[in-house]
């Protein structure tokens, strides 16, 4: 003989499950409504991965993405392309790094975000104009590009040195990822707001 036999004639077992699926169903109801402080697109933003290296991204491809994203530095919001530079950075955040070509600390995004927002760097964020001026693969898993960029303000020209690196190994298994941003000139004479 079962428990609930014994306890409950059938009719009485009958109405606790069904007041018990009454009750969880109005949880389930209440938790997948939208809380009124998210924005009426907040699911479909959330589904969206965010722009960075991918899988099937050539070398090339991976210095332009990269451009366009400065290009179009502050769409859809301020410094999203500095965002995106950060994702594809192949610096270990625990360690400081060479990727502007001093030795830094870029664990944090904010540190990373000002360097950009020197002079000398500063170019790149919304210009008009940028040449490939050469390409080569150092070796196979190692390509370098230089670039010449013209920014928004009169006679803001600049060269920089994309240095990328193919990974082995890892969860980054075959993605190409920015080793180097290098300013030909000496970027950090007159200091550096860090």
């Amino acid at each position: 003989m079962s428990i609930s036999t014994s306890l409950f004639s059938p009719a009485q077992s009958l109405s606790l499950s069904s007041k018990a699926s009454k009750t969880f169903s109005s949880r389930f109801r209440a938790s997948a409504e939208v809380p009124d402080f998210l924005s009426a697109d907040w699911l479909e933003s959330r589904r969206k991965r965010p722009f960075g290296p991918r899988l099937s991204f050539s070398a090339e491809e991976a210095v332009q993405h990269q451009l366009d994203a400065l290009k179009f530095n502050d769409q859809p919001r301020q410094d999203y392309g500095i965002e995106v530079m950060y994702r594809f950075a192949g610096f270990d955040p625990f360690e400081r790094s060479t990727y502007f070509g001093r030795f830094f600390d870029l664990g944090q995004f904010e540190r990373f975000r000002r360097i950009f927002h020197h002079s000398s760097y500063r170019v790149l964020l919304g210009h008009r104009e940028r040449k490939i001026l050469s390409s080569l693969y150092v070796k196979e898993s190692c390509y370098m590009q230089r670039v010449w960029v013209r920014g928004t303000r009169p006679e803001e020209e600049e060269t920089f040195q994309f240095t990328m690196v193919q990974r082995f190994g890892g969860s980054w298994d075959g993605y190409w990822l920015t080793e180097s941003l290098l300013h030909d000139g000496d970027s950090f004479s007159g200091g550096v707001a860090y």
